[in-house]
């Protein structure tokens, strides 16, 4: 097993800092996943969750990040590597962010931050899995060079699986 170097956990853009999460994310967390249509889960329950991340932020040496707008301050999101479907060696990157500011580049930006975070890491390759009615974010995959390896299907529909080699 290839030993690869600690994702850096602080990453900044021109409009954006991804940062490690804080117990403060819990409120704003729980507005974003209830965007997604499937109720609202508990602040103490997104605590938990904040922790669970950080845990394995500090097992795994890679991480999912909140977003906040350098200008504004706020949340709108967040963005990072995972293994989710995939491995550690070879995680996926993974991204959600508030409808308000959907159309703007964020998601873009912060996931190009993310990828050279990764590259920095020594990986060679990230996978990516996106519903493929969410055309806005293979958009976003296609624009950072990620290309389709296959679909498949899943209870939540059809899942389109991507990767990106790394230099």
């Amino acid at each position: 097993m290839t030993t690869y170097e600690t994702m850096p956990f602080h990453l900044e853009t021109e409009r954006l800092i991804l940062r490690p999460w804080a117990e403060s994310d819990a409120a704003e967390f729980c507005a974003l996943l209830s965007e997604r249509g499937n109720g609202t889960p508990t602040v103490e329950h997104i605590r938990t969750s904040i922790a669970e991340l950080l845990t394995a932020t500090a097992s795994t040496g890679i991480a999912l990040l909140p977003i906040q707008r350098r200008d504004e301050g706020d949340f709108i999101g967040y963005c990072g590597l995972i293994t989710g479907r995939s491995t550690l060696e070879e995680p996926e990157i993974a991204y959600e962010l508030f409808r308000r500011v959907h159309g703007r580049g964020y998601a873009t930006e912060a996931a190009g931050a993310v990828l050279d975070a990764a590259v920095a890491t020594g990986r060679k390759r990230l996978w990516a899995t996106v519903a493929t009615w969410n055309t806005p974010s293979l958009r976003v995959l296609e624009k950072l060079g990620f290309e389709r390896d296959r679909v498949s299907m899943e209870d939540s529909g059809e899942v389109a699986w991507l990767t990106r080699s790394l230099p």
